[in-house]
């Protein structure tokens, strides 16, 4: 790289930290978050986990929900679980295989119970409620109710919310709203689901 580009390059880079500098200086507001990933592309129960398992690091409780995928082996449950994270797993399957409306709603309601619990638990740091915008959408869960804990929750704790078509009040609600997009999918071009990468 000649002199004058390497000279061009280093300006335009302490711009961008001063940029960069003065945005965390400005951001002296603590809280917990609330942090929704939704969108049609693969990756916001990943996403999720990835958060739970940062925190976990850090020496954080945390404690995870799961509606929707309850009854598959799930590599982030064996993982988390020998760590001390509690899970609660609604454990129908999807929803499309049970095609029981009722028994759905019930066992939706069970782990919202536990939800409940988890979001005005102090001492809890994170709580992950993984596929929970599904259950809004099926009417499984009340969306006011939802959003009565999630404003109720500790100060200090966070929250993540993951699913296809979040609500719009559970976007404005939020702090950071995470869109998934897909471009491309395996399963599309026929290729199965596969162990450690898809679950």
């Amino acid at each position: 790289m000649s002199e004058h580009k390497q000279d061009k390059h280093q300006q335009r880079q302490q711009k961008i930290k001063q940029e960069v500098d003065q945005r965390i200086e400005a951001a002296q507001q603590e809280k917990g978050l609330m942090i929704v990933i939704t969108g049609n592309g693969k990756g916001k129960t990943t996403s999720g986990f990835g958060t739970i398992a940062r925190a976990v690091g850090h020496g954080q409780k945390c404690a995870v929900a799961q509606f929707i995928k309850g009854t598959w082996d799930n590599g982030e449950k064996n993982l988390l679980e020998s760590l001390g994270v509690p899970f609660h797993v609604m454990a129908t399957g999807f929803t499309w295989e049970t095609q029981d409306k009722q028994k759905d709603t019930l066992a939706a309601q069970q782990v919202w119970k536990a939800c409940q619990k988890m979001l005005s638990d102090e001492r809890i740091d994170v709580v992950l409620l993984d596929e929970i915008t599904y259950m809004v959408t099926y009417g499984y869960i009340d969306l006011d109710e939802l959003i009565q804990a999630l404003e109720n929750r500790p100060k200090e704790q966070s929250v993540i919310l993951t699913g296809r078509a979040a609500h719009r009040s559970l976007i404005e609600l939020a702090d950071t709203v995470s869109e998934v997009r897909s471009i491309k999918h395996a399963f599309e071009a026929g290729i199965k689901a596969r162990k450690g990468v898809d679950w």
